[in-house]
């Protein structure tokens, strides 16, 4: 019995040193530098790991992700009794909600517009208002969306919040389900999107969403590339229905050469950096698990299968 690593060496290096410390006795191997049986591999951790290569451990139980989002894996290649569990590490938690933060703010001060103006050579005025004045409403409330919630109270602005099952947090103005999410929409200044990426929630940042949203608002996408609709939210600010959008995923990642989002003078684009996977503390987080799972304890970040998250 066996735990395999699939993905950077670097991490891999700090993985085998953590396992080696804290789970002694389950072996530790790195793929492309240990010599692997495959039949013997019960527990595969890996960020992007192809069906074919999923295939070669016919006795795997569990899948671990590295990072904190499941949908890069290859879910119905695997056997359905294979258990599958993402990262919950707080260094993945803090580093989204501070990268909310700083779009929250940038977007509320109309920094693409002042960058446009500066590169144009022009001292253009334009009002601004406080944070008390912008309602931002976060899409996903799981623990990622709580805590950029956390991060955004102090700072002033109206919190709502829709997630597809019903919520209440201290201070947020809750919303829950497809009935919901029309009233919600209607009262964002600023939408985040930190949902999973699921085959319901495919493509909602579309021309539909954008146009139950007040007029002149703005989205920021930290979830998956593959919520967003790129041409529905090209249209959407050049019409001036959207004033502006900042975008850490894209689908596919990176763009191609060229692409319209590259350009566009009111799209802030960042590459997949929102929220990293940060070595030691992601290996700490995973042997707590591998312990758990060794002791028959119930697994930190375990997903249900039926509904992708």
């Amino acid at each position: 019995m066996t735990f395999l690593y699939h993905g950077l060496e670097a991490r891999g290096a700090v993985w085998a040193d953590i396992f080696a410390a804290r789970v002694p006795q389950l072996p530790f191997w790195r793929w492309g530098i240990d010599p692997v049986d495959p039949a013997a591999v019960r527990y595969l951790a890996a960020w992007n790991a192809p069906a074919d290569f999923i295939a070669h451990f016919p006795n795997l139980e569990v899948l671990f992700s590295v990072g904190a989002g499941i949908d890069q894996l290859p879910l119905a290649a695997l056997p359905p009794q294979v258990r599958v569990v993402r990262m919950v590490e707080q260094g993945i938690i803090t580093g989204m909600a501070e990268y909310v933060a700083m779009a929250c703010l940038a977007l509320h001060r109309d920094l693409p517009f002042f960058i446009t103006e500066q590169r144009a050579g022009r001292w253009t005025y334009r009002h601004t208002r406080l944070a008390a004045e912008s309602r931002v409403g976060v899409m996903g409330l799981g623990e990622l969306g709580k805590a950029a919630l956390a991060m955004l109270a102090p700072l002033g602005f109206p919190l709502s919040g829709w997630s597809r099952s019903a919520h209440h947090i201290e201070g947020v103005t809750c919303f829950s389900g497809a009935g919901g999410l029309g009233a919600f929409l209607a009262q964002v200044d600023i939408l985040i999107c930190l949902l999973p990426l699921t085959p319901e929630t495919r493509g909602i940042l579309c021309r539909e969403t954008f146009a139950m949203m007040p007029r002149g608002s703005a989205l920021v996408n930290a979830g998956r590339g593959g919520h967003l609709v790129a041409e529905d939210l090209i249209a959407a600010l050049d019409s001036g229905q959207l004033r502006a959008a900042m975008l850490d995923v894209t689908d596919p990642e990176p763009l191609p050469e060229g692409h319209a989002i590259y350009h566009h003078p009111a799209v802030f684009l960042t590459p997949h950096v929102a929220a990293e996977t940060r070595h030691g503390s992601a290996g700490e987080v995973l042997a707590d698990n591998v312990l758990r799972l060794l002791a028959g304890e119930p697994l930190l970040g375990e997903v249900d299968r039926t509904r992708g998250y």
